[in-house]
């Protein structure tokens, strides 16, 4: 038991920025599920990063009280954006929301009095991996219950066909928005626990780089499941520090070789709800054939 701890203690880092990308893969799978590509997580960890911080800051309270602000503010920031992109078509729709990456920046520059400027935000607290590993478990509570609730089934009806699920009676519209909220709150508490874990905030920490994190960690664990969104997180932070271990020399190329394999061979993500019901629906038939 204490070799697996001290094996844990060596990676604390890597860990603790896997439970943090797994938000940010959350709360674009929110959105992903009903079928809306969109970026905006980055502007809802943005929102909930700087206010979480600038009210701990501020007032002195507990850090861990101010997680469910920096959550109720990605979830207003969210409904606000989906008040405007639910009007646009899919394409569009991704575009702007690049944009309001860029948008963010420079809200985020020009507002020194709650970002701190250019010169950013110094966080001096944290959360414990303990404490994120538990927020990541009742994330994950929350997730696997909307996935077998009413809204699980009607998003991926939407997801599938919207015009067939306006024909079952399913307002599209409604089920996006709820996505929409959803991916606020968590995209809003994953920022916050950014902030945590860097203890420091900048304009820079909530930029495209998290975009290119939070979409690739969905794409490879596969956007067809909640927990695909997860395993992405933790193979897309894992990889570059295994590669560095293994072949130093060589560890971009490793990363792009595996990634792509990934992509070649299990097109459709690492969890892919469909090969497994085929599997099982194979075996089964195998069975009654015996």
């Amino acid at each position: 038991m204490q070799d697996i701890l001290d094996y844990l203690s060596g990676y604390q880092s890597t860990l603790a920025f896997a439970i943090v990308n797994a938000f940010f893969a959350l709360s674009t799978y929110a959105v992903l599920s009903t079928g809306i590509l969109s970026f905006a997580t980055v502007t809802y960890a943005a929102a909930g990063g700087f206010l979480g911080a600038r009210l701990v800051l501020s007032t002195g309270i507990d850090p861990l009280l101010a997680l469910p602000a920096a959550a109720l503010a990605g979830t207003a920031l969210a409904y606000l954006v989906a008040s405007i992109f639910l009007r646009l078509q899919s394409h569009w729709m991704a575009l702007a929301s690049l944009a309001l990456i860029l948008i963010t920046r420079v809200v985020v520059v020009n507002a020194p009095k709650l970002t701190g400027g250019v010169n950013g935000l110094s966080v001096p607290f944290t959360a414990p991996l303990v404490v994120l590993g538990v927020i990541l478990v009742i994330a994950m509570v929350v997730f696997h219950r909307l996935s077998v609730s009413w809204w699980g089934i009607a998003a991926r009806a939407v997801r599938e066909d919207p015009a067939v699920a306006s024909s079952l009676g399913i307002a599209p519209r409604r089920i996006q928005m709820i996505a929409f909220l959803i991916s606020g709150a968590i995209g809003g508490l994953g920022g916050m626990l950014l902030a945590m874990v860097l203890q420091f905030v900048s304009p820079d920490t909530y930029f495209v780089n998290i975009a290119f994190t939070m979409i690739a960690s969905v794409v490879l664990g596969g956007s067809y499941h909640w927990v695909g969104a997860i395993i992405g997180a933790a193979v897309f932070t894992a990889l570059p520090v295994l590669t560095q271990a293994v072949v130093p020399s060589v560890q971009e190329v490793a990363n792009g070789i595996v990634l792509l394999l990934i992509m070649i061979f299990l097109p459709r993500g690492l969890v892919d709800p469909r090969a497994i019901l085929l599997r099982r629906s194979a075996r089964r038939e195998a069975g009654n054939a015996r």
